[in-house]
């Protein structure tokens, strides 16, 4: 059983990112060191927070002292817990590349810290959230603060990708409340252990299913709502390339699956194969068209395309092979947040060294940037699902479940959606060794923001040699129905 939190790391998850951004607002020049000083704290307090849950299981949180259906509830167990952790370690990485990125540039540098931080608070909230209209409110903050990071880097492309992806943010966001106002009447309350409690198969709890799974949808960037996700990653400064691919994506994903763990699960038990299709299509998409780009960026934002839909298949194939399948789709979501975070930084060094991201002009950048070079490799060793990357474990798991239950079209895609990583992945390296036509004066790269994406890389593939830990903080609360522990890679 849960139990009422003693401790309050959960709520200096929210406050600590919040304060920062306030106060990296109003003193702009000391915006890189407040934003520091948050990330460490961010990363203390999750910390923190996963030896509580170690020690004790489930916490809630009544904040005021005020319980459901009045009060506010945060709710931390094993699936909110990892993806806290895995936000902390990402941001961590971006905050520390991003002092370095914006050096020389103070006037973006000031709307940057106040917007990342801002971000990174609702994403915390979204975790920790445990009622469906403070869920809206994050979802709601999450696209204020992502649109204006995209903005951030200015002209044509970067207007026209942040306007894009603010008008879907908000079409989403308001598919999901009409979809909870319907809940809300319906059962009488907003929070989602009381609705999972109340909730009954009728015309009104289908009408609020399809209008939340489509919302959500339309904000993960799922095929063929994808539409907005390139041009918006593409366009952006590098730290909010990185952060929109690697941590924002996750966000809308893991409000998806906990409304299906809670809510949806026995109310459209047909709709996990339409999810699965849904997500074989973006793999398959999402690889051809990245296959297709000539430009860097471009290339890792359809990349991100395909992976979300392996999280997707996974739908399908836990409703058949049950916690192995949960297991795989959270794996592949941490390594693509470290490998992908990892490959927008790395593209990043590239452009700032060549002053383009021409995949085919790249003239031999390995041998000037072997660090970045090879940290895309690394990540993309995860991306493709090789071994021993974090990747290789969540796609095997995946792999287990389709052939352990004879689901034969799930496994060519998985196979072919890794070969196809495989061919795009290997184009740009190749390039990288390779003498352009045209050549460019080279700039200098920094060598910490060399590091920092390389370190990231090394994450993803470090997490597939130690697997039980991540799946021990998993296992806490069993949010997939079973211990996830009893899974073996």
């Amino acid at each position: 059983m849960p139990t009422v939190a003693a401790q309050h790391w959960d709520i200096a998850l929210i406050l600590l990112p919040l304060t920062g951004a306030l106060i990296s607002f109003m003193l702009p020049r000391s915006g890189a060191v407040i934003g520091l000083l948050s990330a460490a704290g961010i990363m203390l307090a999750a910390s923190g927070l996963t030896t509580v849950l170690i020690a004790h299981g489930v916490q809630l949180h009544l904040v005021g002292g005020w319980g459901a259906p009045l009060g506010i509830v945060l709710r931390s167990d094993g699936l909110s817990m990892v993806m806290l952790l895995m936000t902390a370690v990402v941001g961590l990485g971006i905050s520390l590349y991003a002092v370095v990125w914006f050096r020389g540039e103070p006037a973006r540098a000031a709307w940057f810290w106040p917007l990342w931080l801002l971000l990174w608070t609702a994403l915390n909230a979204l975790f920790l959230a445990a009622d469906l209209f403070n869920l809206y409110v994050t979802l709601e903050l999450l696209g204020l603060a992502a649109t204006g990071l995209t903005a951030l880097a200015g002209g044509a492309a970067a207007l026209g990708g942040a306007m894009r992806y603010l008008l879907v943010s908000l079409l989403g966001s308001l598919l999901y409340l009409l979809g909870v106002a319907l809940l809300y009447h319906l059962c009488g309350s907003v929070d989602i252990t009381l609705v999972g409690e109340r909730l009954e198969p009728s015309p009104v709890s289908w009408a609020a299913l399809a209008l939340i799974v489509s919302g959500l949808l339309l904000k993960t960037a799922l095929f063929p709502f994808h539409f907005w996700l390139p041009p918006a990653h593409a366009s952006a400064a590098t730290p909010v390339s990185a952060l929109l691919s690697a941590l924002v994506v996750k966000a809308t994903f893991y409000l998806l699956l906990r409304l299906w763990l809670d809510l949806f699960d026995a109310l459209a038990p047909q709709l996990d194969t339409l999810l699965g299709l849904l997500g074989a299509a973006a793999v398959l998409w999402g690889s051809l068209q990245a296959l297709r780009q000539r430009r860097l960026k471009l290339l890792i934002a359809y990349s991100t395309v395909a992976q979300i839909g392996y999280l997707f298949m996974a739908f399908p194939l836990a409703a058949s092979a049950g916690t192995g399948a949960w297991n795989g789709a959270l794996y592949l979501a941490l390594s693509h947040a470290l490998a992908k975070a990892a490959m927008f930084l790395a593209a990043g060094n590239l452009m700032r060294h060549a002053g383009h991201d021409r995949i085919a002009e790249l003239d031999q950048v390995a041998v000037r940037l072997p660090l970045s070079v090879a940290a895309f490799a690394l990540a993309g060793m995860s991306i493709m699902g090789l071994p021993p990357s974090g990747g290789f474990i969540g796609k095997w798991w995946l792999l287990q479940a389709s052939l352990g239950e004879g689901l034969w079209g799930w496994t060519v895609v998985l196979v072919l959606g890794g070969i196809m990583a495989a061919a795009y992945v290997f184009k740009v390296v190749g390039f990288a060794f390779t003498e352009a036509q045209v050549t460019h004066e080279a700039c200098t790269v920094p060598l910490s923001m060399e590091w920092i994406a390389l370190i990231l890389a090394l994450g993803a593939v470090l997490l597939g040699l130690f697997v039980l830990p991540p799946l021990g903080v998993l296992a806490i609360g069993e949010p997939f129905g079973h211990a996830s522990s009893d899974i073996t890679p």
